[in-house]
């Protein structure tokens, strides 16, 4: 399994292998390979931290993509951090550790780069093993002062939130799109059927839930 950037010739494939990764995961269909294709040409995208995975075969099964976001203080001092998303396998090889591998890359390239934390919005049983925590234990919480559970950060540098500030996260704009564009967009692949799964339910309870404060 060789590790590389992403090049403008893989760009289509990516976005394939998104769709096929997202498709009804969350919600029927899924908006993740249009989030892949705008991401590209926003000012908080990151290309240096855009990986693909390939087979010994030259085959894309995997890309993790990366932006820029801010964390702010109570006395208006900002840091500039990072979040990751999407970050997609190919179903055809899924459980294989590939996703492990790109995150595990990302983050040594990310701290080569001096950035000091990571902080994402995803599912706790899937990043926990890499080394996140709740976003409360490190006092981040969302502009309305709240801490959600899916809500998790990873420090890549020791000490960055050891003096015990709080911090308010500011993602970045780039994820904010419009869905109809995104269902225009996803009218250039093959059809696949839109359907409900359980994997939605989960979804939408951690997405709603909190932790106390």
């Amino acid at each position: 399994m060789l590790i590389r950037k992403e090049t403008e010739n893989d760009f289509h494939e990516v976005e394939k292998l998104t769709r096929k990764a997202f498709w009804n995961v969350y919600v029927p269909g899924c908006v993740e390979h249009y989030l892949a294709h705008i991401l590209r040409g926003h000012e908080d995208f990151i290309p240096e931290l855009d990986f693909v995975a390939e087979t010994d075969e030259g085959k894309l099964v995997g890309n993790v993509m990366y932006t820029k976001a801010r964390l702010v203080d109570e006395n208006g001092i900002e840091k500039t951090i990072l979040t990751f998303g999407p970050i997609s396998v190919h179903p055809d090889y899924q459980r294989r550790g590939i996703s492990k591998k790109l995150l595990e890359h990302s983050f040594g390239k990310a701290a080569e780069l001096g950035y000091e934390a990571i902080v994402i919005l995803g599912n706790p049983g899937n990043y926990v093993g890499r080394g996140f925590k709740s976003c409360q234990k490190y006092h981040v919480c969302m502009e309305d002062g709240s801490y959600p559970a899916v809500m998790l950060v990873k420090e890549l540098a020791d000490g960055t939130f050891a003096d015990g500030r709080k911090w308010v996260y500011h993602g970045s704009q780039a994820y904010e799109f419009d869905s109809a564009a995104a269902e225009e967009f996803d009218k250039q692949f093959e059809p696949l059927e839109k359907e409900y799964r359980s994997s939605q339910e989960e979804f939408y309870i951690y997405s709603h839930s909190f932790i106390k404060k």
